[in-house]
């Protein structure tokens, strides 16, 4: 019985014990568990404590458990060696009794004379302040290296085509009459009239990618919509490969990125406001490149010599109402004078009325311009050889005959390139280079387009006198009459007499119309010398582009 009550007690010591230290792990646990929580707990209330909002870039704001930082305008991405903030600091209580400073966190003697004048101003502690400074220093160093990033992924980041946009943009490029169902396609996608400078102006934005590209300087009255059909045309450039400026320094293009603007489109809405980038625009157009020489502090404050180099070649496209004050850039561009008569008003006002009614397919149009688009980006850098380049020769009528033949080869060229997907590809046996060659067909649709450019560059007058001279005999001649008096012409076209008085000095010094007495009225009356000189003109250009060709295709023949 004594043997039996000794083995019981042991057994039951045994299970006290087991069952001790089982609730002794179980306590431990909740111990580390509560510890857990309270580490959690007051992780949670520091980060809330202390949070960093960017929500908005041009006012961040930092939070301590006693103190806001408000950064006011943001943070400046561009120099890491300094940062350089506008701060407005207060207590979290007291919202309106704040001290703002302008100040660079890097410089350290001013940031120690920041931390005790705050000190003094918001009645806190020297410590606190240097610790929550620190802590937003560390916070908007980061903030701006991630900012740093993020704007080299956007530079890299290039539109990728899905299988379908690509077999749509290829089959398109590859159709036949392919100028022809692109200018087609760029009305359906919203550009009213303008048939022959719609097209010519997207095939010199197409140009950019060649490595001798072209420009254009579009010219028109205000309000005749010369604006709206370059950035509308430009809408059908993709994105990646434009930059629209509207205003800028002397200095703005010297400070981009050496590769930046390569192979871009830069389109300037008013070039009457880019009178001090005309100089480098000119330099980037001719040479391809600019160059500008600027001092720099250097490791321990010296000054040292740093050369901004900006490559090209860029495709440059602007918009004035002044045609004779930017003759330097003219010369290096193509000239398209906008319609602005009384057929292209009706037109507009018509698109304009239907668009107000919703009648028009805005999807339809956003397709067209996706499409564009999309054919832009299959298009490859690729050299082009123009085998008939030699027999082409432009009429002696025409002014700098120099650069405009330059400009008529070139644009031979761009056809042949927007062609690239329908013609062989060669390789030079020297180098291996690969190239296209142009075709008498390319030359046949690039001196349809042409004709008017080249008329504009052999006529005496500018394109505003021009146009109104045209309009001018136009009225004569449904008067059947070739006398007129200014009045009489005022009065009819309702123009200002100022611009009147302009057109008329200007028809009468190069000798397009004369004066005379009339005797019945004893005033001066005006008549045209000779109605049929742009007609003739015309017909001059006409002849000297269509016998070129004519003696090409007999050759090949």
């Amino acid at each position: 019985m004594f043997c039996v009550n000794v083995s019981i007690n042991i057994v039951n010591s045994k299970i006290h014990k087991y069952i001790f230290i089982k609730l002794h792990i179980i306590v431990y646990f909740a111990y580390i568990r509560i510890i857990f929580l309270c580490i959690n707990t007051i992780t949670l209330i520091f980060l809330v404590m202390n949070q960093f909002d960017t929500s908005n870039k041009n006012h961040f704001i930092f939070t301590t458990e006693r103190l806001a930082f408000h950064i006011l305008g943001g943070l400046s991405s561009f120099g890491l060696d300094r940062l350089r903030v506008t701060i407005k600091v207060h207590r979290n209580e007291d919202e309106f009794h704040a001290l703002r400073h302008s100040i660079d966190l890097y410089n350290a003697n001013g940031v120690e004379k920041f931390v005790r004048k705050l000190a003094e101003f918001l009645e806190i502690g020297t410590s606190v302040i240097r610790r929550a400074l620190q802590e937003l220093i560390a916070k908007l160093e980061q903030h701006r290296l991630e900012l740093l990033d993020q704007v080299e992924q956007d530079e890299v980041e290039e539109y990728l085509l899905s299988k379908k946009e690509r077999r749509s943009a290829m089959d398109f490029l590859k159709s036949q009459d392919l100028l022809g169902k692109t200018n087609k396609l760029i009305g359906k996608s919203g550009v009213i009239g303008e048939e022959n400078n719609r097209l010519l102006m997207y095939l010199i934005f197409t140009s950019r990618k060649m490595n001798n590209p072209l420009h254009c300087i579009s010219f028109g009255s205000s309000g005749s919509g010369k604006t709206h059909l370059q950035s509308s045309i430009a809408e059908l450039i993709p994105t990646e490969d434009r930059l629209s400026l509207t205003s800028l320094s002397s200095n703005s293009f010297y400070y981009f990125k050496r590769h930046e603007l390569k192979h871009k489109l830069v389109l300037i809405e008013d070039l009457d406001g880019a009178d001090d980038v005309l100089y480098p625009l000119r330099e980037l157009q001719t040479k391809k490149r600019i160059t500008k020489s600027v001092v720099q502090k250097g490791t321990g404050g010296q000054g040292t010599t740093k050369n901004l180099v900006v490559e090209g070649p860029v495709s440059v496209a602007g918009c004035t109402t002044k045609e004779s004050i930017y003759e330097d850039n003219s010369n290096r561009s193509f000239l398209l004078y906008i319609d602005e008569s009384e057929e292209q008003d009706e037109r507009i006002m018509n698109y304009q009325r239907k668009l107000s009614a919703g009648n028009v397919d805005i999807e339809q149009e956003l397709q067209a311009e996706a499409l564009l688009q999309n054919v832009q980006r299959l298009l490859k850098p690729v050299r082009v050889i123009n085998p008939f380049a030699e027999a082409l020769i432009l009429p002696k009528s025409v002014f700098k005959p120099r650069r405009t033949n330059a400009h008529y080869l070139q644009f031979i060229e761009a056809v042949t390139f927007y062609h690239q997907h329908q013609r062989e590809s060669k390789f030079d046996l020297h180098t291996g280079e690969e190239y296209i060659e142009t075709t008498l067909e390319d030359i046949k649709y690039a001196n349809e387009l042409l004709k008017p450019i080249l008329l504009r560059k052999s006529d005496n007058l500018n394109g505003a006198t021009r146009s109104y001279f045209e309009r001018l005999k136009t009225y004569l001649h449904k008067k059947q009459d070739s006398i007129f008096t200014n009045r009489e012409i005022r009065k009819e076209f309702r123009m200002a007499e100022s611009t009147h008085r302009r057109y008329q000095l200007v028809l009468q010094q190069e000798g397009y119309i004369k004066r005379r007495t009339d005797i019945q009225s004893d005033s001066f009356v005006y008549e045209i010398v000779d109605v049929d000189e742009f007609g003739e003109l015309e017909n001059s250009i006409n002849s000297a582009l269509s016998f070129c060709l004519e003696k090409l295709e007999e050759q090949r023949n």
